[in-house]
């Protein structure tokens, strides 16, 4: 790492108490340092150039390309590459240039106080992002260490954990964890009230009610957990077209004709980081979608007020395609040539006119065409019968 220039340290309440020498040194030694004001703090014994975070915090890249060729610490808490600034600078410059220093994270910290194997959890922020996300987590069992934003935030995740059945489950809040103003605080999420610090990090144990929602990642939420307009992609149909998308880490989707949003708010829900355009013209649909979204765990969905195919200019790539309305020949091609290798389309049909495309289009270029027929029992009477559902023509295909 003879060309290194830039050093991403991870401090922990101890300060330069708490580095190894080496790490010590390396900040000891540095001409310009970079952090926040706790980090400063923490290292206020040593003389160098100090400059804070900027404003807005994405202009942080350019600032570290300006010291290229001086010694430079980037200040950051616990491990830098573990939902810190490291990852960020670490996509944005050669990785022959910097050394990561990590020390214990806040999740490593918190798993021993609680007692937890961190096998057998979930690891969250919401710092600095939509609290909301943490909802597609809420899971009976499931353990979960959240960073938090501030010290508001426990409070309102106790709201979404009682306002979804899990009311019982306990929380405890860590803060200033190996220094000596840590401090805890326990409490149940029906009754939380705790006043904590800013910085901390919540550990829950989810405890569900019988009534409990039950919401898993697996693709085919109950249809009367959306706000809808009874046009949507149904729950059984709804399960097999993501399927077929096939959801994947950090992947985009683009939702034509999105509605309600169902199909974007459950890819989301189901793979790490999936990401989702919703493009829908009405007004009202664009509504439920934002509506379903925050109250599903999906607060980052993208919703595009357009008509396909000239909405879709300027989007990123995507890696699936789902086309759930505005169905032509010309949307089609559209998507097809934006869609990125090995990515993923599928279209449903309902009408004739619709199955009359999509026939064409597997004609031409292949993929699977099937019919989708479910059929519910309801009461007849004084009996029960089959009531059918109209069917739906699905086309996929992989783009190779």
């Amino acid at each position: 790492m003879a060309d290194a220039w830039l050093h991403i340290v991870g401090i922990g309440e101890e300060g330069m108490d708490g580095l190894m020498p080496a790490t010590r040194a390396v900040i000891e030694a540095a001409e310009i340092i970079v952090g926040g004001d706790r980090h400063h703090a923490l290292s206020d014994s040593v003389t160098a150039e100090r400059v804070a975070w900027p404003h807005p915090f994405d202009a942080l890249i350019d600032v570290l390309k300006g010291y290229r060729g001086r010694r430079v610490v980037v200040l950051a808490t616990g491990d830098p590459l573990w939902f810190s600034v490291g990852a960020r600078i670490g996509r944005a410059l050669p990785a022959g240039e910097i050394v990561f220093h990590p020390q214990l994270s806040a999740f490593q910290l918190a798993s021993v106080r609680m007692g937890w194997s961190m096998a057998d959890l979930e690891t969250l922020t919401v710092h600095g992002r939509p609290v909301e996300q943490m909802i597609a987590f809420i899971q009976p069992d499931a353990r979960l260490l959240i960073l938090t934003t501030g010290s508001e935030t426990p409070g309102q995740i106790a709201r979404f954990l009682t306002e979804r059945g899990f009311g019982a489950s306990p929380m405890t809040v860590l803060a200033n964890m190996g220094g000596k103003q840590e401090s805890r605080f326990d409490g149940v999420a029906e009754s939380w009230d705790h006043a904590v610090p800013a910085f901390n990090t919540l550990a829950v144990e989810c405890r569900a009610a019988p009534d409990a929602a039950l919401l898993p990642r697996v693709p085919g939420l109950a249809d009367e957990l959306f706000q809808h307009d009874g046009t949507m992609t149904k729950r059984e149909v709804r399960a097999a077209t993501l399927a077929k998308l096939m959801p994947m880490r950090g992947a985009l989707l683009w939702d034509i004709g999105t509605g309600c949003g169902s199909v974007a708010v459950e890819w989301m829900r189901a793979a790490r980081y999936a990401r989702a355009v919703g493009i829908e013209p009405r007004a009202d649909r664009r509504a439920m979608a934002a509506a379903n979204a925050l109250a599903l765990g999906a607060p980052r969905l993208e919703i595009v007020d357009g008509v396909v195919p000239a909405a879709l200019e300027g989007l990123e790539a995507p890696d699936a395609v789902f086309i759930g309305g505005g169905l032509s020949r010309e949307v089609f091609v559209a998507a097809w040539e934006a869609l990125r290798p090995l990515g993923r389309l599928v279209a449903n049909a309902v009408t004739l006119e619709s199955e009359a495309v999509l026939a064409e289009l597997h004609a031409e270029f292949g993929g699977e065409l099937v019919r989708i027929a479910v059929q519910r029992a309801e009461p007849v009477g004084s009996y029960r019968g089959w009531r059918a559902s109209m069917p739906v023509t699905q086309w996929s295909l992989v783009k190779r």
